[in-house]
């Protein structure tokens, strides 16, 4: 198995992408490291970092954050992500992991690997973690508009990243929406819960309120990119913001502070359980082959993780079996070409 990693994508790339590299060698999967390869080198000499064992692939231009996304993968056709996206689509790797423009991903993915037949565009999925279990929620970003037939698409991709990566045995698949009755929403989304409803190869369970959300019910929550996104980063306000609290209360006096004391190891699994580190990345999911976009602030244990779930679901055929999945779907999704 070979994974390809972007390591000029990224807040701290090279050096933090090539620490949780290296780290990554314990997996015991071959790892390619693609991009400028003279600053890669006196990276890992300043940092004291052994490559050995990884592969170097020179890659001369870098995609950055502020770059337009299409015109960016038209035109820098010799970055590090393009490079490491035509390798994968090429057969030259397993899966792909970069921590770079998450538009440009999107972009870059749909147009040079492509999609599973029955995909329109890729989504980004991320885990979250529940006050029960931890969930996966989708479309984070990717796509802002969606019709009714792509909400149907997620549901059972997003059903079958939680069983083969994460190991859950029948996902609930849940939709958001601003009531649990299947009346309820716009004509799209009444319409997206009927499809997801009758789909069988997924396990619905209905409609689920913004504010239940985070109790962890739903294994695979869908919606919309735009709404996934706020989601996504009002559920990390929040999570920094009440841990911020809880803090300064312990902190208050002396009292307090001896019982933040006793508190201190489930404190500290708590701040474990809700970092992004631990996850590692989101899967641009409905891709031809394993895409995986890490956080763009990651450090080496987020880059090392996220290639922890590339190799995962490379080891599960997760590709096959979405596509597998999705075929039942089909029928209904070509009415809408």
């Amino acid at each position: 198995m070979k994974i390809i990693v972007d390591a000029m994508g990224g807040d701290n790339a090279p050096a933090e992408i090539l620490k949780g590299i290296c780290a990554a060698r314990r997996f015991g999967v071959q790892l390619v490291a693609v991009g400028r390869v003279d600053e890669i080198q006196a990276c890992a000499k300043a940092e004291n970092l052994d490559l050995t064992g990884i592969e170097l692939v020179n890659a001369t231009e870098v995609i950055e954050m502020c770059d337009e996304p299409a015109r960016a993968i038209r035109r820098k056709k010799d970055s590090s992500l393009v490079v490491g996206l035509r390798m994968l689509a090429e057969g030259q790797g397993d899966a792909f992991v970069s921590a770079g423009s998450t538009g440009a991903l999107h972009v870059g993915s749909s147009l040079i690997v492509r999609t599973i037949k029955g995909v329109k565009r890729p989504a980004l999925a991320s885990v979250i973690p529940g006050a029960k279990k931890p969930y996966l929620l989708m479309d984070c970003g990717a796509n802002v508009e969606c019709r009714p037939a792509m909400l149907e698409a997620f549901g059972v991709m997003g059903s079958v990243y939680m069983n083969k990566v994460m190991g859950v045995a029948s996902p609930a698949v849940a939709l958001v929406n601003n009531g649990a009755e299947e009346t309820k929403g716009t004509p799209l989304y009444k319409e997206a819960h009927q499809r997801l409803k009758a789909n069988t190869a997924i396990r619905f369970v209905g409609n689920i309120e913004p504010r239940d959300i985070p109790s962890g019910d739903a294994d695979v929550v869908v919606c919309d990119g735009f709404t996934g996104n706020v989601i996504l980063k009002l559920t990390e306000g929040l999570a920094r913001s009440l841990l911020g609290m809880v803090k300064q209360v312990m902190m208050a006096n002396l009292l307090t502070k001896l019982g933040a004391a006793t508190m201190l190891g489930g404190m500290k699994q708590l701040k474990k359980k809700m970092d992004s580190e631990e996850v590692g990345g989101a899967p641009l999911l409905g891709t031809a082959r394993p895409v995986i976009k890490a956080h763009g602030s990651s450090k080496a244990r987020g880059i090392e993780n996220a290639i922890r779930q590339a190799v995962i679901c490379v080891e599960n055929d997760m590709v096959g079996t979405m596509a597998a999945a999705l075929a039942q779907a089909a029928p209904a999704d070509e009415e809408e070409e």
